[in-house]
């Protein structure tokens, strides 16, 4: 499927949502250098090299940041328009070693969205070499409730202190204040 890059724009003046909005605020991601070559609903495209810092004991790329790179990706891929959706599960498998230098891309698509729950395939790529497989599983979060005003008579209203009664009256629970007895 052939992807314009048209889907992931956001207009003049607008602040952006989902992804877009997520990856603006997504300092691991950019940290290691992670670029977003292009998403829309449901796919997106990232990039990254590897750097020394990425490397292990028997020089070649750390899992931990192929994960976190197939993860990226597949937040980009998984945060629509106006939702705030976050990864419930991850599994990764790695199928050959990267290098320093090295530089990967990643490719997700959804497989399924149903209801608030998904699931998204992502390939990451060393040129055609295929270097690990990640599926992830996504979960919508409920859109936040509007802030209510407190009626004005509340405004007035002093808030009621926790006391230490109030702890004893839950089972199992110690009073803080006094010592235990031996």
């Amino acid at each position: 499927m052939e992807h314009t890059g048209q889907e992931n724009a956001t207009p003049a003046g607008e602040e952006p949502t989902g992804a877009a909005a997520m990856f603006a605020n997504d300092r691991a991601s950019q940290h290691l250098g992670i670029t977003v070559d292009d998403h829309g609903p449901g796919w997106a495209q990232c990039s990254m090299t590897v750097t020394e810092i990425m490397t292990n004991g028997h020089d070649i790329t750390h899992g931990g940041y192929i994960f976190l790179f197939a993860d990226t990706t597949f937040a980009m891929a998984c945060n629509y328009p106006g939702s705030i959706t976050v990864a419930s599960g991850g599994d990764i498998d790695f199928l050959k070693p990267t290098h320093l230098g090295d530089e990967l891309v990643a490719r997700g698509h959804e497989v399924i969205r149903q209801g608030r729950s998904g699931i998204y395939d992502v390939t990451v790529n060393r040129g055609d070499e295929i270097i690990a497989t990640y599926r992830g599983r996504s979960r919508t979060l409920p859109a936040p409730k509007p802030a209510s005003k407190a009626p004005k008579s509340a405004s007035k209203a002093k808030p009621t202190p926790s006391t230490n009664a109030e702890v004893q009256a839950a089972p199992g629970v110690p009073d803080p204040t006094t010592p235990p007895t031996p």
